[in-house]
């Protein structure tokens, strides 16, 4: 046999051997993970969705980023310089900087994302309105004039509440922002990977092998240098809790981004997954109203609602027995937070009465108009808050019309400002990250702005008075006398009703490392 043939010989018996070391190798690469629902909206500007917030900081990036001391730090950008009198900031990007399709990162490109995301972001257009010019006098500069001092302002661009200003490419940035876009193309650590997207099982991701991370600082939260170790990630979509938690015992996922917590003790008892809180700021549970049609246009009956709420029924149902697994007596900030305070809490913490509810309901000239309240189906936290929301309010004497569809449908229903007979809604259940609701700045359902307010459209010329003075005020005193003064507008007007807090878990292979708090991120992780 000549040397060519002992050669192949040789190479055919090490193939079985080869192949499957070769692929174990490769599957160390892969990062298999459950997100908690479905990617039904790509835009991060569309929807302030967290899934899709999650998404976005995989393929795009931002001018700054938050470290988990809640400080803001450059990201995109170099640095900046600010003018003696604070009216004009000149915001300097970093050198190398490529979209995933090769071409350089402009500062028009950035201009351009700034104005689009300021027109669906709360604190973005509070920005905007204290800005007289928004340009780019060179390729690397973003400029600011502005009208008023906006001290927040790198805030703004670099809070890691939902929606982030995630930079995209000015031809992107130039769609309507009330209109989704239809391609992605980012300049982050990963790229999306469109064509390997199945609704409702499966979204890929692959490491941007031209990515730079930032050469100084270290990773916290969505600040510092991003580095990936991971070729390849891919959420496994899986609605049914108890077969997520089964594939994670079973090594099928590496990642269960929000087990439900029923199903944590037999979690917690295996040593080889890892279960821990990641945002020590919680997501505070609410309810929220549509305040174009009746009936809930009518703030006399939302506010007949105060007496009969229970925040610990609602928790319950998410949390069950967990002792430490929510938080009631929550207010318009997150408990321990520095605004949070006692103003108007009574509304929530005296006593409960159905029975005074129920009158209040009459008074208020409740018709019997149809309340359709809307329910995620495979999204079993907000499903659960529903369950209990729609089981209120039918104590309660209204016509509820409880209606269950699957979260990514219901993203798209909320947009609808008709009434519930043409398709729209009355009620829907969700959470925000306290993050989210840390101050009067960035607290969406804090706003009073109508039909330019985010689902629910409340109107309330107090609330948005109040806000601007916060915006304004100079010293930690007057904020917080602002924000009793917010809260206590807050169940006047009732925009929406708080119900707790929740203590959120994630649990993980106990072999992946580097995980970074706040929420799901997916630089720095590694295994091993």
């Amino acid at each position: 046999m000549g040397r060519r043939a002992l050669f192949a010989a040789g190479v055919a018996t090490l193939a079985p051997l080869a192949a499957p070391r070769l692929a174990a190798a490769q599957a160390q690469r892969v990062l298999k993970f459950v997100p908690q629902s479905d990617l039904g909206i790509i835009d991060p500007v569309f929807t302030a969705a967290y899934v899709t917030r999650n998404h976005a900081l995989m393929v795009f990036d931002t001018l700054y980023g938050m470290d988990d001391q809640l400080r803001i730090q450059p990201q995109m950008a170099e640095g900046q310089e600010v003018a003696a009198d604070g009216l004009e900031w000149r915001i300097r990007l970093r050198e190398g900087l490529r979209w995933h399709d090769g071409e350089a990162v402009l500062a028009r490109d950035a201009v351009a994302s700034i104005r689009r995301w300021a027109r669906r972001d709360s604190i973005g257009s509070s920005l905007m309105a204290a800005t007289e010019e928004l340009d780019a006098p060179d390729d690397r500069t973003i400029r600011f004039r502005l009208k008023r001092r906006f001290d927040l302002l790198t805030y703004a661009l670099g809070k890691a509440g939902s929606p982030v200003c995630a930079i995209m490419p000015e031809r992107l940035a130039a769609t309507d922002p009330f209109r989704q876009i239809t391609e992605i193309v980012g300049s982050g650590p990963f790229r999306f990977v469109a064509s390997e997207q199945v609704s409702g099982a499966r979204v890929v991701y692959e490491r941007n092998p031209a990515y730079v991370p930032r050469a100084e600082g270290t990773p916290s939260f969505t600040a510092g240098p991003k580095h990936v170790h991971f070729d390849r990630v891919e959420w496994q979509v899986i609605p049914d809790p108890s077969t997520a938690a089964a594939a994670l015992r079973t090594g099928e996922v590496d990642w269960w981004e929000a087990p439900t917590f029923d199903l944590l003790p037999p979690l917690l008892r295996d040593r080889r997954i890892k279960v821990w809180t990641p945002d020590p700021l919680g997501y505070v549970a609410v309810m929220r109203f549509n305040h174009l049609n009746p009936p809930f246009d009518n703030a006399a009956l939302r506010r007949a609602l105060l007496p009969a709420l229970n925040q610990a029924d609602f928790m319950a149902a998410v949390v069950g027995d967990v002792a430490d697994g929510f938080r009631e007596g929550v207010g318009a900030f997150p408990p321990g937070t520095p605004l949070a305070n006692e103003s108007g809490m009574m509304a929530l913490t005296g006593p409960r009465d159905l029975a005074a509810a129920k009158r209040a309901v009459q008074e208020a000239g409740y018709k019997g108009e149809k309340v359709v309240v809307l329910s995620p189906s495979d999204f079993p936290t907000l499903k659960a808050l529903a369950d209990v929301g729609a089981d209120l309010l039918k104590r309660l004497g209204l016509n509820v019309d409880y209606q269950a569809t699957d979260w990514a449908t219901m993203r798209q229903r909320l947009g609808r400002r008709e009434g519930p007979d043409q398709g729209g809604w009355s009620v829907f259940h969700t959470y925000w990250s306290g993050l989210d609701q840390l101050d009067p700045a960035v607290h969406q359902y804090l706003r009073g702005t109508g039909q330019a307010a985010s689902n629910g459209w409340p109107t309330s010329p107090r609330l948005e008075a109040l806000r601007n003075e916060w915006l304004a005020a100079t010293t930690d005193a007057d904020r917080l006398r602002l924000a009793r003064d917010i809260q206590a507008q807050l169940f006047i007007d009732v925009p929406y009703l708080p119900l707790g807090q929740i203590m959120a878990r994630t649990a993980h292979k106990a072999d992946l490392t580097g995980m970074l708090g706040g929420f799901s991120l997916f630089w720095n992780l590694r295994r091993g």
